[in-house]
């Protein structure tokens, strides 16, 4: 039996940089009396940006957990980063979440980040309420955000708020199910329940029946049926407001309880959550993020961490407000909080059974790689752990440590990130780092379908047969792996240990970059009753594949980017002439109020630095948006080859005394 926590809200604010995520939380936490006085997020003083660069940059770099109480209901509230560099913090939210508000700025409209975290906000089902921020801006204006908001998202964002002025002359919000002061409020209700009743038959013949609701009691009592389809993302609730000066705050509050779902979740099941951030404390050490949605944890209980195979003993759960903690002494289903005495386990770690645990949300896709350099030799340890630490919080940074040849490498999302990774290790461990110039990330992918062989019987004692078939597959697949060995050909322990060694062979294709896109199948095996060790597959597996692949061939793949660009029309011939260089691929420019607009497609590789050539060229009058848009072959001249880490497997002589340790150096 399945039990919903009614008074409990997990609530996501998500949107693009600078449209007002942490101005709202801010006011959110004020009004409801969680705060007694409001922090600032450019004099670096609001509840939710506390880590000390946050402070200096104005910026959010890390999802920050807060909460906060209103009517009776406890709302956990998460504040995610807007800029695209800290994708990856708010993939890791959006798993989490029963619901959330989108901040769309009113001046602005939806914006590029505002549009990947729409679309993946649908792909996870998760119920969203728009929020119109800033409409006391000069530029506001409702009308062409809802249209902006409508073209973009849904057209089933449906307002349930009437501005009242806009501008200086914003003052505040009606709301449609209550307050209707004009004509033109009365016709805003009938159209959201008109909306309304096209999203369900029986709700249109109701309303066939009944004719167009009067006000304030019939209009009022569609609301149900209104929240209902909220719940179930078939209509998106639109509210306005003016965070920076406080405007439309309670009703916000309101609109969260009110359009917004309550967890579901059996308190008394077995247990099932998910680690979704790793934070140190100075008091308290490692902290689990856990998202509980089954069962109930208690301290000092022993939790099984699924994904890991092992058991931890849970030494106390706190529930985390900003930079405040207090001990809870247990997580229920529908909660969230930070557990200690997790030391082994890792962001998205199933704890329990799993069950009801929602599907990661990629979005983030590292494009960029960079080598790390440190002062001096003495520090080359402690870069190391603070460098594993950062990775441990963020795994997409995908620490590489070299240790033969003393080198430390990252992946990045952009120069931002770059900036910040900088700052924190300076200002959080004392180490001045700098990093060498950023190199684009190629994929490989097959040129056509193939075998690869490994006959691993020399130099004895060892027996290892193997034989894949490898076929390419469609643009964005990932690896698909299977086996059709019978297990008196070759045990099942066996296939297990060529199934988790085939993922780190493709690592490394031909020219040295990961290989994706493929379908890999053990069609034949065999060991040896007295000759075959279970590392032998460990050592024949790569040499298998790398076979296949060389006779097989590999293309080059490039990242590549959508790109919304507004310039004025002076400059966009220049501008057309750059995309064209850069190998852009774009449609036909629009034109709007003396401004040009071109939307299309470009490679990383090409466009690394041209927001600054933008900005440069056109003294600041230019925006660009971007973001990732997959992979795609690059054209036969361009070609780019990384070094290969290690012996390479097609070398098998060197390569097997590699594996083995007797490798004279």
């Amino acid at each position: 039996m399945t039990a919903q926590t009614h008074s409990r809200r997990n609530v996501g604010i998500f949107a693009h940089v600078d449209a007002g995520k942490t101005t709202t939380t801010e006011h959110l936490l004020y009004e409801s009396g969680r705060i007694r006085s409001l922090g600032n997020v450019d004099r670096g003083t609001s509840q939710t940006d506390w880590l000390e660069v946050e402070r200096e940059r104005g910026i959010s770099v890390r999802s920050a957990t807060t909460m906060y109480i209103w009517n009776g209901i406890a709302v956990n509230l998460v504040d995610t980063p807007g800029h695209v560099d800290f994708l990856s913090e708010v993939e890791r939210s959006l798993r989490v979440m029963d619901g959330a508000v989108l901040i769309v700025s009113a001046v602005e409209g939806v914006q590029a980040q505002t549009e990947v975290i729409w679309h993946a906000l649908r792909r996870l089902g998760i119920p969203t309420l728009i929020y119109v921020n800033k409409m006391d801006r000069i530029g506001a204006d409702a009308g062409r955000t809802l249209a902006d908001i409508r073209k973009q998202l849904s057209r089933q964002a449906v307002p349930v708020q009437l501005p009242d002025g806009v501008e200086d002359g914003f003052r505040g919000v009606f709301d449609l199910w209550s307050a209707c002061p004009d004509r033109a409020g009365k016709d805003a209700g009938i159209d959201m329940v008109e909306t309304l009743a096209e999203t369900d038959e029986q709700l249109l013949d109701r309303y066939l029946e009944q004719g167009p609701p009067a006000f304030p009691d019939t209009l009022r009592s569609w609301k149900p049926a209104f929240q209902a389809a909220a719940h179930r993302c078939t209509l998106f609730p639109v509210v306005y407001g003016a965070s920076g000066k406080g405007i439309g705050i309670r009703e916000l509050l309101d609109a969260i309880s009110d359009y917004l779902p309550a967890p579901a979740g059996d308190r008394d099941g077995e247990v099932s959550g998910v680690v979704f951030k790793i934070e140190r404390d100075k008091t308290m050490g490692r902290m689990a993020f856990v998202r509980l949605y089954r069962g109930t944890l208690r301290n000092r209980e022993t939790v099984h961490n699924k994904s890991q195979g092992l058991e931890e003993k849970v030494t106390q759960i706190r529930k985390i407000d900003g930079r405040k903690a207090e001990d809870a002494g247990l997580l229920e289903a529908g909660d969230i909080a930070a557990v200690c005495g997790l030391q082994q386990a890792r962001i998205g770690d199933i704890l329990g059974s799993g069950e009801g645990v929602p599907e990661e949300a990629r979005l983030a896709v590292p494009l960029l790689t960079v080598q790390v350099h440190w002062a001096n030799e003495q520090e080359y340890p402690a870069v190391v752990q603070a460098l594993q630490e950062l990775a441990d919080e963020d795994p997409l940074l995908d620490l590489h440590w070299l240790q033969e040849e003393r080198e430390l490498h990252l992946k990045v999302m952009g120069p931002i990130q770059l900036e910040i990774l900088s700052q924190l290790l300076e200002s959080r461990f004392g180490l001045k780092v700098t990093f060498g110039q950023p190199s684009v990330i190629y994929k490989e992918t097959l040129k056509g379908a193939g075998e690869g062989f490994v006959a691993y019987t020399m130099p004895k004692p060892c027996w290892a047969i193997l034989r894949f078939r490898m076929e390419p597959l469609p643009r964005g697949s990932g690896l698909q792996y299977s086996a059709e060995v019978r297990a008196e050909d070759l045990l099942p322990q066996y296939q297990n240990e060529v199934a988790r060694r085939v993922p780190e062979a493709l690592q490394q294709g031909l020219s040295g970059w990961e290989v994706v896109d493929l379908r890999v199948t053990l069609i034949q095996g065999e060991h040896h009753v007295w000759h075959t060790h279970p590392l032998d597959f460990v050592v024949a597996t790569p040499m298998g594949i790398m076979d296949g692949l060389n006779r097989i061939g590999t293309k080059l793949l490039e990242p590549m980017l959508r790109f919304r660009l507004t310039v004025p029309e002076e400059f966009g011939g220049k501008v057309m002439s750059d995309l064209v260089l850069m190998r852009a691929v774009f449609d036909p420019p629009a034109q709007h109020g003396g401004r040009l607009i071109l939307e299309g497609r470009v490679p990383v590789a090409t466009s690394l630095d041209y927001a600054v050539k933008l900005g440069s060229l056109t003294k600041g009058r230019a925006a660009l948006t971007t973001f990732f848009d997959g992979y795609e072959e690059c054209p036969a001249d361009v070609f780019a080859q990384r070094p290969r880490r290690g012996v390479n497997p097609l070398d098998t002589s060197k390569y097997i005394l590699s594996v083995r340790n007797a490798l004279s150096s």
